[in-house]
């Protein structure tokens, strides 16, 4: 059964998820393009994080980073290698969606890897699928030719 719940990212258990994205991340694109939080900066006030279970195993987790302008980042949405291809990434996007419109942010918004960065085609077909478009760079970054912008337009009570 799965279940999404808010989470402690620096806990034992969800050690191995979080070191998985970060390693993925550091791998995927040049560092000064690395915008991956760790444990610490996923407790910082205004981000809360959510970690993905099946049957009590931890599989997956994503956050929201609530900005000044009224919307929320997406971040840290991850699941393990293992457990991919059951839509586990839809699943855990819904649910920041849902926690994101409660919260009354006007929009999701998120930074990604860039079109020729082959790593994060998955993601951006993901992004794209649930209605996501493509933008200029969202608060607190700047243009950079490894990142594409996204955001999705929320509605009350959708």
């Amino acid at each position: 059964m799965i279940e999404i719940r808010e989470a402690d990212p620096a806990s034992d258990d969800l050690r191995p998820i979080l070191q998985a994205h970060l390693a993925h991340s550091a791998q995927a694109g040049p560092a000064e393009s690395n915008h991956t939080m760790d444990a610490d900066a996923l407790r910082e006030p205004g981000v809360r994080f959510w970690a993905l279970y099946d049957d009590g195993v931890p599989l997956g987790c994503g956050a929201l980073k609530a900005l000044p302008d009224g919307t929320a980042e997406v971040k840290s949405v991850h699941v393990l290698a293992a457990a991919r291809g059951r839509g586990l990434a839809r699943v855990m996007m819904d649910h920041l969606a849902e926690q994101a419109r409660e919260s009354g942010a006007s929009a999701l918004v998120l930074e990604t890897g860039a079109a020729h960065l082959a790593e994060y085609d998955a993601a951006r077909k993901l992004y794209e699928a649930l209605g996501y478009s493509y933008c200029d760079p969202i608060y607190g970054y700047a243009e950079d030719p490894n990142s594409a912008f996204m955001r999705l337009a929320l509605e009350p009570g959708r």
